[in-house]
């Protein structure tokens, strides 16, 4: 009976698929505490992207197999601290494609159209009345220019729902990816070109070094003093002190975020201004969706502990089929699989 730890509310067929396979689960709703962390007695952890899996934790868990991220992006993992220890990590691509770009859209819609503003005015002040120009005159969306960055499934997706839009769709992506780009007529450019054309910039890239603060002071110059900007990706993919102040100067129109730099504080900034529309990391938050990261974690987990190469292995080097690894002063079968 392998033991597995889950940091963080689950679904409980979701657990129960654990149990049924014999394992023992402790689910913690929330991150570990520092003893925990400083001894983590478990062979399998799943966890979601708010939890910091470094080299510390890894190393306080000298049984542990197996790292299942809820979620696609696993900036939150050391890599190389678990590859180096034989320890796989999965995480859950495609499922949440689809629901992150609705709320993509959601977020460029809302900030165009002023949504938040006219609903928290309407609530506090009631009905305004109707006058020719409202107080919350928003901007179109139909048939302007959408910029891309980061052409990959949420990027693509966030491509293919324009199209009722009419919009002209720009794309920046360091891997280029011809045959989506033609079959969804998009065009691709560099960044600065995409930055000083669109009149959305949709960021869709993952955290690595070269995305920190892809988009900083120089970049937010070049773009539209009317342009929105709206990021799904990573909170550091955009340096939030720089957005402040173009946003405070009339450099940019408005902004929606889900990330921010340094989840889960927010720059109070952000927090007092109307042109700003926020929301707290919930790009794949919904109902179907969340099901199914969480079916796909569970997969990962029991495709190991039961000697399995799992489907979504996001460090591959660590299966070279049967291995064995150091554990402390002695050696552990980690069990074995074809790779």
């Amino acid at each position: 009976m392998a033991k597995v730890v889950i940091t963080t509310s689950m679904f409980p067929e979701a657990v129960e698929r654990l149990r049924a396979a014999g394992h023992a689960v402790a689910v913690h709703d929330g991150p570990l505490a520092p003893d925990a962390r400083r001894s983590l007695a478990a062979d399998a952890l799943i966890c979601p992207l708010s939890d910091r899996v470094d080299a510390e934790l890894l190393e306080a868990a000298p049984t542990l197999r197996v790292v299942a991220n809820l979620g696609v992006g696993v900036d939150n993992i050391d890599l190389a601290a678990a590859t180096a220890r034989r320890i796989l990590v999965t995480n859950t691509p495609d499922v949440l494609t689809e629901a992150t770009a609705d709320l993509g859209w959601a977020l460029l819609l809302a900030a165009a159209r002023r949504i938040v503003e006219a609903d928290q005015d309407l609530r506090r002040h009631g009905f305004p009345g109707w006058t020719f120009i409202p107080p919350h005159l928003g901007v179109d969306v139909y048939g302007r220019t959408l910029g891309v960055v980061g052409f990959g499934r949420i990027g693509q997706a966030m491509a293919r729902r324009d199209k009722g839009f009419a919009m002209e769709v720009l794309c920046f992506s360091r891997t280029r990816r011809p045959e989506a780009e033609g079959a969804l007529g998009v065009r691709h450019t560099s960044l600065d070109e995409l930055l000083r054309e669109s009149d959305f910039v949709v960021l869709c890239v993952p955290l690595t070094r070269e995305t920190h603060h892809l988009i900083g002071e120089r970049e937010l110059a070049l773009m539209k003093s009317t342009a929105i900007l709206v990021n799904i990706a990573r909170g550091p993919v955009v340096d939030e002190r720089a957005l402040v102040r173009a946003l405070n100067a009339g450099r940019l129109r408005a902004a929606g975020l889900d990330v921010f730099e340094e989840e889960p504080r927010v720059h109070p900034d952000l927090i007092g201004m109307p042109n700003v529309v926020l929301t707290p990391h919930i790009g794949s938050a919904t109902e179907a969706t969340r099901r199914k990261m969480a079916e796909l974690a569970v997969d990962g987990v029991l495709d190991v502990l039961a000697g399995r190469r799992p489907k979504h292995l996001v460090n591959p080097e660590a299966w070279p089929g049967k291995r064995n690894r150091k554990r402390g002063h002695g050696v552990e079968s980690c069990g074995g699989g074809t790779g």
